[in-house]
């Protein structure tokens, strides 16, 4: 396996540890809103609470996972 491979792997790995750790996480509403009414806001901003919450998942994994390789690597850190 390459580099690339194994952390794309770990990345994985870790929003899936991640999203199991969530109590209640929403799945984006696939329906499209009856365009009369307020509706259509509504459903716009669930769908788009929803992906921020992935989105910070997937943030919080890539954070995990640079540390990790911070730890496996600690001269990478150093300054010149």
């Amino acid at each position: 396996m390459t580099p690339s491979h194994d952390r794309r792997q770990r990345l994985h790995e870790l929003v899936i540890a991640l999203i199991a750790r969530e109590d209640d996480l929403p799945l984006l509403d696939p329906d499209q809103p009856d365009l009369e009414g307020a509706a259509p806001g509504r459903w716009l901003d669930q769908n788009r609470r929803s992906l921020q919450r992935y989105q910070s998942l997937v943030r919080t994994a890539v954070t995990l996972d640079a540390l990790l390789d911070a730890e496996d690597n600690p001269s990478s850190l150093s300054t010149g």
